[in-house]
């Protein structure tokens, strides 16, 4: 579904997301942050995430937990992956068919759980599994989810469920 330039996520059990293109409306940085707010305040939910990577926001909303993040896949280094990744999660570089996309997936999934949690800043990532590598998109009570936005941006959604969960989320 099309509302104006933002786009509505819907999947049974899950956070509500949108996803605000700035360019439709000529937002700049300050006046896409504010359309955000304004819909996650419009939402009247308990539980908010908000994410940025002009000229695109992400908004989620849920009763319980929740936390989003958006990037844009950019060149990062070995230096990057070391200091995002768990000793479990180093993998070899030459062994990625696209590291960048790899890296920067692996960091937003970090980045939405560390929000769902409570305070992206306070948590270390080299100390948080990576959402995009639980089973099933499930750890304990937590689920992850990667949504496809647009071309050349990783985006993740991580919560804490009042019930089961859906499967698979899409934007119409």
């Amino acid at each position: 579904m099309q509302i104006g330039s933002e786009r509505i996520a819907t999947v049974a059990a899950a956070p509500e997301v949108r996803l605000i293109d700035g360019r439709a409306d000529r937002l700049d940085e300050r006046g896409l942050r504010q359309r955000a707010r304004s819909i996650s305040g419009a939402a009247g939910a308990q539980y908010v995430s908000r994410s940025y990577r002009h000229p695109y926001a992400l908004v989620a909303w849920y009763a319980g937990p929740v936390g989003i993040d958006i990037e844009l896949v950019e060149p990062c280094d070995a230096a990057f992956a070391r200091s995002i990744c768990t000793p479990a999660e180093i993998v070899t570089w030459a062994t990625l068919a696209d590291p960048h996309t790899y890296f920067s997936s692996m960091w937003s999934s970090k980045e939405a759980l560390a929000k769902a949690l409570g305070d992206a800043v306070s948590y270390d990532p080299r100390r948080l599994e990576a959402p995009m590598l639980w089973p099933a998109g499930r750890a304990g009570p937590w689920h992850a989810m990667q949504l496809t936005v647009v071309e050349g941006h990783v985006a993740w959604l991580c919560w804490r469920p009042r019930s089961s969960p859906g499967v698979g989320a899409e934007f119409t």
